[in-house]
């Protein structure tokens, strides 16, 4: 071999030797953009959504959160819009926004990110693709779960606060004292620990919820595909790009937001009832999720488990579909 040839194999090598580093360095900046922009658009998302959805959560959790005896409080959606009109204002239905904002915020960034996370994760240990070929609906299901699982370790405190500032205002709590009041009472009386009271049912409902929430707009979008490629040649291109026209993300965001409370309903009207316990009240004894849900079946049946569900299923939609659309609108912009 000449000096010639061994120079440029040496060449050779030491190029690819100071390529490598270089590589896994642009990858993991891609990452951590990636990463960024989940963070970013799907706060920016969340608070949109919120803003839209917040009072008709306030008229859901004041159902949700009435107590055992009868007669009951409010007797539907629209009485306790009337009368929480009538008594605060719509003032009173925005009361206690802040903490939810941020908490929205939290939580879709982290649904958005920890989803992108998991489909990676599956891509690169149990199901490593092949020919580029993108992950079974049941492997996004799947990473839906895992998303929802790992953000309501986020999500149980903040919601904690929400409920307490959410249900009327009573003398004998700190129900109508700002999200300060309400975090010193909860961390003197509980410890740290206080903050994740709920955290059972917010568990079960984000990890469920979250399944059929990424589930459902994936499955949607996909068949919006297919129907875009036999009947819309116009468009067959875009949809071939994963970019579908914004009604078409609407609805399939607005049917992922009737899944996610649907489905695991029960779950949240437990857990806000725990969450509304009065955190002032002297010697109580805070009940387990089991106990608060075998407590609301024996005195109100499935009926009281429900309760609230149609205007949160109802105010579900236009909030989901405005999540998706916004996210997936940043994400196609911003590139």
């Amino acid at each position: 071999m000449t000096d010639t040839t061994e120079g440029r194999i040496a060449s050779l090598t030491n190029s690819k030797d100071d390529l490598t580093p270089k590589l896994v360095s642009e990858k993991s900046s891609g990452h951590g953009m990636e990463a960024l922009k989940d963070i970013t658009f799907g706060s920016i998302a969340g608070v949109i959504g919120k803003t839209i959805e917040y009072p008709f959560d306030t008229v859901k959790v004041r159902l949700q959160s009435q107590p055992d005896t009868l007669p009951l409080r409010y007797q539907g959606p629209l009485d306790c819009f009337r009368q929480s009109l009538r008594a605060e204002g719509i003032a009173g239905l925005y009361r206690g926004i802040s903490a939810p904002l941020v908490g929205a915020a939290i939580e879709t960034s982290s649904l958005f990110f920890s989803y992108r996370i998991a489909q990676n994760a599956l891509q690169a240990t149990l199901l490593p693709p092949t020919s580029g070929e993108p992950l079974s609906l049941s492997a996004l299901i799947a990473c839906g779960g895992a998303s929802g699982a790992f953000t309501s370790l986020l999500l149980t405190p903040i919601e904690l606060v929400k409920c307490q500032m959410q249900i009327p205002l009573s003398s004998s709590s700190v129900r109508g004292s700002g999200p300060l009041s309400i975090i010193t009472s909860i961390l003197r009386r509980y410890g740290i620990l206080g903050f994740w009271h709920g955290q059972l049912g917010t568990l079960i409902r984000e990890t469920g919820g979250s399944a059929a929430w990424f589930g459902s707009y994936e499955g949607v979008s996909a068949l919006f595909r297919n129907y875009n490629a036999c009947n819309t040649p116009s468009i067959a291109k875009a949809a071939k790009e994963d970019t579908l026209p914004l009604y078409q993300q609407m609805l399939a965001g607005a049917t992922a937001g009737v899944s996610y409370n649907f489905v695991f309903f029960p779950a949240d009207t437990i857990k806000s009832r725990m969450q509304t316990e009065d955190v002032n009240a002297c010697g109580q004894v805070r009940r387990t999720f089991w106990v608060s849900g075998k407590t609301l079946w024996q005195q109100q049946g499935i009926k009281g488990m429900y309760r609230g569900c149609g205007i949160t299923v109802g105010r579900a939609a236009p909030s989901s579909a405005f999540i998706f659309a916004v996210y997936e609108g940043l994400r196609r912009w911003w590139g």
